[in-house]
């Protein structure tokens, strides 16, 4: 019976983390800095222990943050500012599967956030880990159609 115990203590100890796949540019120290930053909670969801290189996710990854991704060109994407820091829907992928992927405009390296279920508090979440993010200087911001004219 202790033998039992060992082995299933051993096994989420060792072999528990979950494993999100970094983004391409997730070797940039800024991403070590927003990692680091990032809050134990999102959405009231605890922060889970992960392996991958520039990530954090919450609630057993409902929530998931991947910083270094490839940073978004020009899109007509919804783009909303939360607490000065630009933020740009997927709207294929949210119309396609009800899963909220928001990406950083105009921050090098960019970060993801990607929110299942739930949709309607991506800002929300949003919010929680906009004080890891605006640590990355901010070269470019999105642009209405008044700003353009």
């Amino acid at each position: 019976m202790a033998g039992i115990a060992a082995a299933v203590a051993s096994y989420f100890l060792f072999f528990s983390k979950e494993s999100v796949e970094p983004g391409p540019y997730a070797d940039n120290p800024k991403c070590a800095d927003v990692i680091s930053r990032a809050p134990e909670t999102v959405l009231s969801k605890h922060r889970d222990d992960v392996t991958g290189e520039g990530v954090a996710s919450w609630g057993d990854g409902s929530v998931v943050l991947r910083c270094g991704v490839t940073p978004l060109r020009p899109t007509t994407n919804l783009c909303v500012d939360v607490n000065s820091v630009d933020w740009v829907l997927d709207e294929k992928r949210a119309n396609k599967d009800g899963v909220q992927v928001l990406t950083t405009y105009g921050r090098t390296p960019a970060v993801e956030i990607t929110v299942e279920g739930d949709g309607p508090k991506a800002g929300d979440a949003l919010v929680d880990v906009n004080r890891a993010v605006r640590s990355i200087p901010q070269k470019s911001k999105c642009l209405s159609l008044s700003d353009t004219l």
